[in-house]
């Protein structure tokens, strides 16, 4: 098969830079139901503007280009061990080129492999299908929305819902408080894939798979396409908005599927994907490997998501340089749009950690500390930024407030928010948090200047310290120096609005 790996390097690169649409068309509906001016109307903004920027440039739509998870079907024969080495191989050469981001890290020693392969990486599922021809299905899905991913096991007590039994009553509250659970972390809007029954192993799967099928289809069970449309209705109820924000539109989609299961076991198994719902498929000749036809793309032109050439800005924004004065913070408040100018430093999980017992390479005094693990690509002696939007700010609760103590940071920048120890430490030291759009990576890419150094290469490219410089970087306040917190106070409306659906529904 000849042509096995052009066919399978087109499908990489384009899952990763274009978004399918049915995706296109559940967003879009998204940005007319949202209230204009909103704080979830101008993150559906920059999610348009960044969707353009990604199909133009195919480059990468989010930096977090997720667990490469392919489902595959093939004819009778087909050498699969061969078709392995293959993906492997495309897989290397599209993180060299910048369409993934090195995410395979060893878990016992926390070292990068820097190409995507190691054990279980990619993630390859075969079936045999007596048609003759290869069916190859790629879902793009990165860590932030795969850490939102939950399983119940009924009969369990739900805050805010109260029982659920082991029946389709008791499915449908564990459905509404997965989506609850997830409030901005997972980058809402967003999708979920859910399994009823199975076993822990299979139903996490299952849900998996349900996220191949396209947003507006109709479930075939009469029964589980009630339960979708129910779903579908009343979590957009909520409240919780695109990322955590507020809003109307929490959910995209709900797809729903069930398997037989042991007397003993009640598994709901939910899969929650993001706003950049990156999965596609191609249809191969068994014999060549080319191209028959796409899936999910449709006979349909891409066109353009955003509604203006730029992110539409009120002239009301607040721009700030850094380094940045204490009296400048303690002056912003919850829901402020700021423009970050000047240096700006990267640090997540590993970053932080090391933080705690070391000192910085460079003066962090009145810096702006951005959770972000770019796609870097060489360039010439320098670097260039492909992608990079924010990571999910939650895994550094455990040392933020330490950080902003012991180095004076002023801004702490990331997607979903953070608790109640950062937000002391943000009042007592006099910093703010602020909300980057989750998945938002070429934006944000291109309000970078420049790359001055790195440090803790060490720690593989996503966690290494980038030294970069930034132009009319934008973020909301979230978290001010006042001890105000937007998602502290979205989550406890969001929890009344929950409660509200605890009573049983015709379903």
């Amino acid at each position: 098969m000849d042509k096995l790996k052009e066919s399978l390097t087109q499908l990489v690169a384009e899952t990763s830079t274009n978004l399918p649409p049915d995706v296109r068309r559940s967003l879009a509906n998204a940005m007319r139901r949202e209230t204009p001016e909103s704080r979830s109307s101008l993150a559906l903004d920059t999610i348009a503007v960044n969707i353009d920027m990604a199909c133009e440039g195919t480059a990468p739509i989010c930096q977090d280009t997720g667990m490469p998870t392919f489902d595959i079907k093939t004819p009778i024969g087909t050498n699969q061990i061969e078709m392995t080495r293959v993906i492997q191989d495309v897989i290397a050469e599209a993180t060299k080129a910048g369409k993934l981001r090195e995410n395979s890290v060893d878990s016992l020693t926390g070292k990068n492999s820097g190409n995507n392969l190691g054990p279980g990486t990619p993630v390859i599922h075969y079936e045999q299908w007596e048609k003759d021809e290869i069916e190859v299905r790629l879902i793009l899905k990165g860590g932030g929305c795969e850490n939102k991913n939950i399983q119940y096991s009924l009969p369990v007590e739900l805050t805010g819902l109260g029982r659920a039994d082991r029946n389709i009553e008791g499915v449908r509250k564990c459905i509404l408080h997965a989506v609850f659970q997830a409030q901005g972390h997972g980058c809402s809007v967003g999708a979920i894939g859910v399994a009823i029954g199975g076993d822990r192993e299979s139903g996490y799967h299952y849900a998996k798979q349900q996220l191949f099928r396209v947003l507006d289809d109709i479930n075939p069970d009469p029964r589980l396409a009630k339960l979708e449309e129910y779903v579908m209705e009343n979590a957009n109820k909520l409240g919780i908005g695109t990322m955590g924000f507020g809003g109307a539109v929490t959910l995209i989609g709900c797809k729903i599927g069930a398997f037989n299961r042991l007397p003993a076991s009640f598994f709901v198994s939910v899969a929650y994907d993001c706003w950049a719902f990156r999965r596609l498929g191609v249809v191969l000749d068994p014999r060549a490997g080319a191209i028959k036809r796409w899936l999910y793309k449709e006979d349909t032109p891409t066109v353009a998501m955003a509604r203006s050439a730029g992110l539409p800005l009120s002239g009301r924004e607040i721009r700030l340089s850094t380094p940045i004065a204490e009296a400048q913070i303690r002056a912003l408040k919850v829901g402020d749009v700021v423009l970050l100018n000047g240096p700006m430093h990267t640090g997540r999980d590993a970053i932080h950690h090391y933080l705690l017992t070391h000192d910085a390479p460079i003066d962090l005094r009145g810096a702006a500390l951005y959770h972000c693990g770019p796609v870097v690509l060489r360039q010439g002696e320098g670097w260039f930024i492909n992608a990079a939007g924010p990571t999910t700010s939650s895994r550094e609760e455990p040392y933020e407030a330490d950080v902003i103590a012991k180095f004076g940071i002023r801004a702490v920048i990331g997607k979903g928010g953070m608790g109640a120890k950062t937000l002391a430490a943000l009042r007592q030291h006099g910093a703010v948090y602020l909300n980057a759009i989750g998945g938002a990576a070429q934006y944000y890419a291109k309000c970078i200047t420049s790359v001055d150094g790195v440090d803790f290469m060490e720690f593989g490219a996503p966690e290494a310290m980038w030294h970069i410089r930034v132009k009319d970087f934008p973020a909301i306040v979230t978290m001010d120096a006042h001890g105000n917190s937007l998602h502290a106070d979205v989550e406890k409306a969001s929890a009344v609005e929950l409660a509200k659906l605890a009573a049983p529904a015709s379903l």
